[in-house]
């Protein structure tokens, strides 16, 4: 699964990755997250996305932004777009995908494995084009929610399919670990974030 000797690259969806271990029934450590990576590969880059709104002054990312941007990770954020759904809810959209592909190629001549925390099958091209160039590339995501959270397109497409559920054990919150409130203990992503693909649906 993992080579200590391969330059990797960590692409972390940020929306999808709370929702899917939402789905699941856990809560994702970031600290120990960058460190299981760490450990397991030679770790050139964590990158984690995510869409802020733009209408606050404050949002509820920013501790867990804040946070990243101090410890290890690089992060990319662009605004994200306020709207309001069929039952009058107040929901935010923000799709990340052009910015996380456009890493992933311009990462590719740098890295063996490419590790990607997402579905999404649009970002299948963009895998495609990198596998081309030399660079394995594994999806980490679910299939055991209802439906699955990982594209048919982008799973067929990747060298290896990681269920998220498989290795979370590696990176859950700990029973009696703080809630993020300060740079030492990140472990939410309390922002509702839509994609584009949810309102496909």
């Amino acid at each position: 699964m993992l080579d200590e000797n391969e330059r990797t690259a960590v692409f972390i969806d940020g929306s999808s990755l709370y929702y899917t271990a939402k789905t699941i029934g856990f809560e994702v450590d970031y600290r120990r997250l960058l460190r299981y990576f760490k450990s397991n590969t030679k770790l050139l880059r964590a990158h984690y996305y995510a869409a802020i709104p733009e209408t606050e002054e404050y949002s509820p990312l920013k501790p867990l932004t804040d946070w990243l941007a101090y410890n290890g990770f690089m992060l990319v954020t662009k605004n994200a777009r306020e709207f309001t759904d069929q039952s009058g809810r107040r929901r935010l959209k923000g799709n990340m995908d052009v910015e996380l592909a456009v890493d992933l190629l311009e990462l590719a001549d740098r890295i063996d494995h490419a590790i990607i925390f997402s579905g999404d099958a649009d970002l299948r091209r963009a895998v495609e084009a990198i596998q081309r160039r030399g660079v394995r590339v594994t999806a980490v995501s679910s299939l055991r929610s209802s439906p699955s959270l990982i594209g048919d397109d982008l799973r067929r497409q990747v060298d290896q399919f990681i269920e998220l559920a498989d290795i979370a054990g590696e990176f859950t919150r700990r029973q009696g670990d703080a809630p993020v409130r300060t740079r030492s203990a990140p472990v939410r992503h309390p922002a509702d974030i839509v994609s584009d693909d949810d309102l496909d649906d």
